[in-house]
């Protein structure tokens, strides 16, 4: 009896992605839904079942998905097992300090998720980029030494991109950059291809199928890769695909 509240609470969270009414797909190439949260509950119990780090974990979860709702309403693929199998493994590293972890982690989430998303300066239209490690992938290329083993959800990966939030906004300000501006969809895309819904789909699904994304987001125990050109790779897709250039 006593898991029963905790899968009811994970439960919440999917309902919560219901009543959103979006579209719930995963990248995963062998399926078309995303893992329920109620399925990642059950694996979440079979590594702790401390009730403190389980109702903390969801309550961050809770703030990270309505603030994913909120700032990004148009994104298209919603895979969270990676970062769920992630925040757990990292806060169980930090034993008496797990909870006080995911409480930091869910306010850096919320942060990047409010200040990358549609409501901000920066106004980006979806959180593929982050979720599925292109970003990450650039950070550990330009440092290998000394970045590849800090994790895609690390809470110093986290930390770089709230600086880096910091740094395009005042790029914006400033009007230093070409890429950064406006697009008439009304969000920025600094690519050279369009990131219509329909083409983000494409793209992202060929590269998914052709194993080009770092992070597999969709996989419990995925094994993030950094040292590919993800960058260029995802442009050459982009072209072979024939996907029309984005348009200012």
């Amino acid at each position: 009896m006593q898991h029963i509240a905790p899968i009811n609470n994970f439960q919440l969270l999917d309902e919560i992605l219901t009543q959103a009414s979006v579209d719930l797909l995963t990248l995963n190439p062998q399926k078309r839904m995303i893992t329920s949260f109620v399925e990642l509950g059950h694996k979440i119990m079979q590594e702790t079942t401390n009730s403190q780090i389980i109702n903390a974990l969801i309550k961050t979860l809770e703030i990270i998905v309505y603030a994913q709702l909120k700032n990004f309403p148009g994104n298209i693929f919603w895979d969270f097992d990676f970062m769920v199998s992630s925040m757990l493994r990292l806060a169980l590293l930090e034993n008496d300090g797990a909870v006080d972890f995911l409480e930091t982690f869910g306010q850096k989430m919320v942060s990047l998720t409010e200040l990358f998303g549609g409501k901000s300066e920066i106004r980006f239209r979806y959180v593929h980029d982050f979720t599925y490690g292109f970003d990450w992938a650039r950070w550990v290329q330009k440092d290998p030494k000394n970045r590849v083993t800090i994790e895609p959800f690390s809470l110093i990966f986290l930390d770089y991109l709230l600086d880096k939030s910091e740094e395009l906004r005042q790029r914006i300000h400033q009007g230093r950059s070409q890429s950064y501006k406006l697009c008439a969809t009304g969000f920025r895309n600094p690519f050279t291809f369009s990131r219509e819904p329909e083409d983000e789909y494409r793209l992202f699904t060929h590269l998914a199928q052709d194993k080009l994304i770092p992070v597999p987001a969709w996989s419990w125990n995925a094994s993030p890769v950094w040292n590919q050109p993800f960058e260029e790779m995802r442009e050459q897709l982009a072209l072979k695909l024939n996907i029309q250039p984005q348009r200012h």
